[in-house]
């Protein structure tokens, strides 16, 4: 919890992240389909960053001494309505109108609808690009503030992605931390089968980046990450490599081949919100 944010009830990193998880399956369950496995995969990551390292105001998401983050995968935008539903950035009652016509909750992000969602996701590999700007016009305006970037590991296959990379290390953008969602999974099958990205930490060292790889899942884990990654001394931008599991925290989600885009049987969402409830640690 941030000092800008005194408000925010004290629950516990695993309660958040358990009813991240909790909002984005109500919210698969609405339109009966959606990119769930990736919103339970990566809601232990959405947790910590709102819940303990992000600065941001609830009722002022455009306040200017926010932290921005930044979500350059549109079709993750069920996984942070999510976080900023939990956050209080966006009413809870609105979860229901998820997909809906003129909900202000589309199922692919876009700024200028949804509080909280800083740029319009869409073509995978833009959203480094944008974060290396922003970073800049901070660092001219002499902001402390910093810059998160969430991406894929699917939109590493984006040559757009390392252009950005060197600008970054090239402009020794301290304030930018990315964070990447290693699941291995993108639409046309498996990531390291369709273009191999290993050695993921020793590539992101030789363009320039301090490099931190953990295991996404882990929430303590996170916690020390993202502290080193903000406090790391080096003029040069820092990464959080995370490796998660699709579907997390719902076993017949967890072993299913294929989770980049989720369909089930209507009476599954029920037993998924069940499953979930069921194996909740906290």
């Amino acid at each position: 919890m941030t000092a800008s944010s005194p408000q925010r009830a004290p629950l516990s990193l695993a309660e958040r992240a358990h009813n991240i998880r909790r909002h984005a399956l109500r919210m698969g369950q609405i339109q009966g389909q959606g990119y769930v496995g990736q919103a339970l995969g990566v809601a232990d990551v959405l947790a910590v960053a709102y819940f303990h390292a992000l600065s941001y105001q609830p009722q002022d998401p455009g306040w200017e001494g926010r932290d921005r983050f930044y979500l350059s995968i549109g079709h993750y935008a069920i996984a942070l309505y999510a976080a900023l539903i939990e956050a209080g950035i966006v009413p809870q009652e609105e979860l229901e109108t998820y997909g809906c016509d003129d909900s202000r909750l589309p199922m692919s992000g876009m700024a200028a609808y949804t509080p909280g969602m800083e740029i319009t996701g869409g073509s995978l590999g833009q959203g480094l690009g944008i974060a290396v700007g922003a970073c800049l016009g901070l660092k001219r305006k002499q902001s402390k503030s910093f810059v998160y970037n969430l991406l894929s590991d699917g939109e590493l296959n984006e040559g757009a992605t390392w252009e950005a990379a060197m600008s970054a290390s090239h402009w020794q953008l301290d304030n930018l931390i990315a964070l990447v969602d290693v699941n291995n999974q993108q639409a046309d099958g498996h990531c390291r089968e369709i273009l191999a990205f290993e050695p993921l930490a020793e590539r992101w060292q030789a363009f320039g980046w301090f490099v931190q790889r953990v295991d996404g899942n882990d929430r303590a884990a996170l916690v020390a990450a993202f502290d080193r990654a903000r406090q790391h001394p080096g003029r040069q931008p820092r990464i959080i490599l995370c490796d998660t599991r699709m579907g997390k925290g719902v076993p017949f989600l967890e072993t299913r081949d294929k989770t980049h885009f989720i369909r089930v049987e209507a009476h599954e969402w029920a037993l998924a919100l069940d499953a979930l409830d069921a194996g909740r640690d906290f």
